[in-house]
């Protein structure tokens, strides 16, 4: 073997361990990793995803929703808005050739939605990478169980939201003026069977730029029941007590959706650009802590 071989095959190695380094931990800038010292992350694979190929993995994925939900109006979920290609997972939303209606009402825009197949546990760490969309349409990563899969004081609802933004603002409201630079999220509880309390507690942070600039890491580590924690391109931002406890299983969700706070735009709000119109989602990676060894 030459001497330019073995160097570029030095060099191919060098990358791949770095990627595999990567891999290894989650995505914590110095200082900021949460993990107690007598304990080590390790990577739960049956709910993380690298998207590599060329197709969704359905053992992973499911590409409807099993429960249902279509999209809140006018936005509708289609399966064709998802696709997986140059090591990303991509939502593109479009305008329908003409409108459909359901259940009474009007849908004029596909969206997409994705549900993890497996349960989330308390403990877990969940962290993404994507670039948002440029348009009035979401871009999101967050958890949420299902009311009927439980029974008594536990039939009710619980709701992580990661990160939730829009690439295009069409309202006046001052609330939602950051709703394309930010990190929003929230912890919901609702739709309660006892006597558990019901609300809502997040925290939203600046991203450094309009979210459809560039990617950034989102994550949220479910540290327990009473307390859920968020972060920012690996940097720690501010920890959140849920209304109630967070102990249900959840499922994980990838979801672009209309807001009917954030209305079409008169032009219809989907002349840019196919990129334009996309949510990418370079990976998902959950991790669970484990003693160390």
């Amino acid at each position: 073997m030459s001497s330019l071989s073995t160097l570029l095959l030095s060099f191919l190695m060098l990358l791949f361990s770095a990627d595999k380094a990567d891999q290894l931990s989650p995505s914590f800038k110095k200082g900021d990793d949460p993990k107690p010292s007598h304990a080590q992350w390790q990577l739960v694979e049956a709910l993380s995803d690298e998207f590599e190929g060329k197709r969704l993995d359905l053992k992973k994925w499911r590409n409807t929703d099993p429960k249902g939900w279509i999209g809140r109006a006018p936005g509708l979920f289609k399966k064709n808005t998802v696709s997986v290609d140059k090591g990303n997972m991509r939502i593109t939303n479009y305008k329908l050739s003409a409108p459909e209606t359901h259940n009474g009402k009007e849908y004029t825009h596909a969206g997409g939605h994705l549900t993890s197949e497996h349960k989330a546990q308390v403990g877990y760490y969940f962290e993404t990478r994507l670039k948002a969309g440029k348009t009035f349409m979401s871009s999101t990563f967050w958890l949420i169980n299902y009311r009927n899969d439980s029974e008594g004081c536990d039939r009710r609802t619980t709701e992580l939201d990661i990160q939730e933004c829009v690439g295009y603002i069409n309202t006046d409201a001052k609330w939602a003026k950051d709703f394309d630079q930010s990190m929003h999220s929230n912890t919901h509880s609702r739709n309660i069977s006892c006597e558990e309390a019901k609300g809502s507690r997040g925290q939203n942070s600046l991203t450094g730029g309009k979210v459809w600039e560039d990617y950034h890491t989102y994550g949220a580590w479910w540290k327990s029941p009473t307390e859920i924690q968020f972060f920012l391109d690996g940097k720690y931002l501010e920890s959140v007590e849920p209304y109630a406890d967070f102990d249900l299983p959840m499922h994980i969700k990838l979801v672009s959706e209309t807001y009917d706070w954030n209305p079409v735009p008169a032009d219809g709000g989907m002349n840019g650009a196919w990129e334009d119109r996309t949510t990418f989602y370079d990976w998902v990676r959950t991790w669970k802590l484990v003693p160390k060894k």
